[in-house]
C-alpha cells in the first residue's frame, strides 16, 4: 500500500538513482511516524511528500515563500517569512521536517519558533543529510553531524529521545559514487561512445537579425 501512496522519487525501486538515500530515509521515517499525533505542523513541507504516512488528526503545510523558487505542483497550506511562523504559541502537538534543515540558513531561530508553536511534551520528527551532493543551490547552507544536531536541538528546548543515521559507511560511499557517475559520468561516456544524432535535443539556441517591422 505505502508503495502506492508516495510518489516514485520518493520510494523508488532499486534502478533509481538515488535509491540507498531514499530508501532509508523511508525506513526511518515509517518508523517514527506513528509516534506523531493531534495537530500537526510539517515545516518546509513542499509536496508533502510523506503525508499518507502519518495518522493525525489535523496536517498543516508551512513552507518558506521564495519569489526565485516555484511553488509549482506543491501543496502549502500556509506561506512563512523564513522568521516569524504565523501560529501562536502552543499550536501544535507534533512537527515533522524532512531534508529541510540545510536548506535553512538561520537555523537556530528556526528551531527557537519551533519550539515556541510547539506545545509541552510535543514531538519534532526531523531528518536532514549528512553526506550528500550540493543541491538545491544556491540556498544550500550546511550539513549537521549527529553531535552537532543533538547540541542545536538541548540548546532551543528540544530533547532527543531517538536518533538514527541511515546507511553504513559502506553504503554512503557507494551511493556517492552511483551519484557521481549518474551525474558526471555517465553522459560523458555514452555522448562519446554512441551516434552524435540531433534528431533528439535538449536546447535551442538561435541567433536572430531584424529585417524590418512587425508586418
Amino acid at each position: 500500500m505505502r508503495k502506492r501512496q508516495l510518489a516514485y522519487e520518493f520510494d523508488p525501486g532499486v534502478t533509481y538513482p538515488a535509491y540507498l538515500t531514499r530508501n532509508r530515509l523511508l525506513n526511518g521515517i515509517t518508523r517514527y511516524a506513528p509516534m506523531m499525533a493531534g495537530r500537526l505542523l510539517d515545516f518546509g513541507c513542499g509536496s508533502k511528500p510523506y503525508r499518507s504516512l502519518f495518522q493525525v488528526d489535523e496536517y498543516i503545510g508551512l513552507d518558506f515563500e521564495n519569489p526565485g523558487h516555484p511553488h509549482v505542483n506543491e501543496q502549502i497550506d500556509v506561506f512563512y517569512d523564513g522568521t516569524h511562523i504565523p501560529f501562536a504559541d502552543a499550536s501544535f502537538d507534533s512537527v515533522f521536517s524532512s531534508e529541510v534543515f540545510e536548506h535553512v540558513f538561520n537555523l537556530p531561530d528556526a528551531l527557537r519558533e519551533l519550539n515556541r508553536v510547539l506545545k509541552p511534551g510535543g514531538l519534532l520528527l526531523a531528518t536532514c543529510p549528512f553526506a550528500i551532493c550540493e543541491h538545491e543551490v544556491p540556498n544550500d547552507y550546511a550539513r549537521y553531524t549527529s553531535y552537532g544536531l543533538r547540541y542545536l536541538l538541548r540548546e532551543h528546548g528540544l530533547e532527543m529521545v531517538a536518533q538514527d543515521k541511515t546507511g553504513n559507511s559502506v553504503e554512503t560511499v557507494f551511493q556517492l559514487w552511483i551519484m557521481y557517475i549518474h551525474q558526471h559520468v555517465a553522459p560523458v561516456f555514452l555522448s562519446k561512445l554512441l551516434p552524435d544524432r540531433r534528431d533528439l535535443y535538449l536546447n535551442n539556441i538561435i541567433v536572430c537579425k531584424k529585417t524590418g517591422p512587425v508586418p
